[in-house]
């Protein structure tokens, strides 16, 4: 039976963000003139192009950036964070070193280098290394309440889970449900 948890939302909407990275260098695409339509037709079909380039790359990212979810499938952790997917089955995860941390109190384990990574203000979503080089996946929207669930073979997992503590409690009664089939 699957279970979602719902996930914090970010302190701000992040398509602000993308939309000042995106209007930037359309902003000086127009300073530059490149939307001339005198006697130069040319620029004039670069600069629709260029604003269409953009508009797609502005409604991708906008779109995954809302495209955020925790659950737990039959002892499995599904984890989606923007492009990127994580599943780990819950034997995987040291549920005993589990907890939920302050990423400010807690620089070790802050997202420091993005390896294969979407992040912005607010939101960090993918691969990471922390500053003691530890391999991340992360989603992260709340930096202050973060589910911190390190894994057995190396690496952890951060999430910004509404309710951290009640993904904890059901990680830990699919790994009892688990032990109980084995045994």
């Amino acid at each position: 039976m699957r279970k979602n948890f719902p996930v914090t939302d970010p302190p701000r909407d992040p398509r602000w963000m993308i939309g000042l990275l995106m209007g930037l260098p359309l902003l000086v695409a127009l300073g530059l003139g490149l939307f001339h339509v005198g006697k130069r037709p040319i620029p004039m079909a670069i600069g629709v192009l260029f604003t269409a380039i953009f508009l797609v790359v502005f409604l991708v990212l906008g779109w995954a950036a809302k495209r955020r979810a925790i659950a737990l499938d039959d002892g499995v952790l599904d984890v989606l964070a923007t492009f990127y997917r994580r599943r780990v089955p819950v034997q995987e995860i040291d549920l005993d070193a589990s907890r939920v941390i302050d990423l400010g109190e807690r620089g070790e384990w802050r997202p420091w280098i993005k390896t294969n990574a979407y992040a912005m203000p607010g939101l960090y979503a993918g691969w990471f290394r922390s500053r003691n080089w530890t391999k991340l996946f992360c989603l992260v929207t709340d930096r202050q309440r973060v589910l911190l669930l390190p894994l057995r073979a190396g690496g952890a997992l951060l999430l910004s889970a509404a309710k951290p503590t009640d993904v904890l409690a059901a990680l830990r009664t699919a790994d009892d449900a688990r032990r109980g089939r084995r045994n």
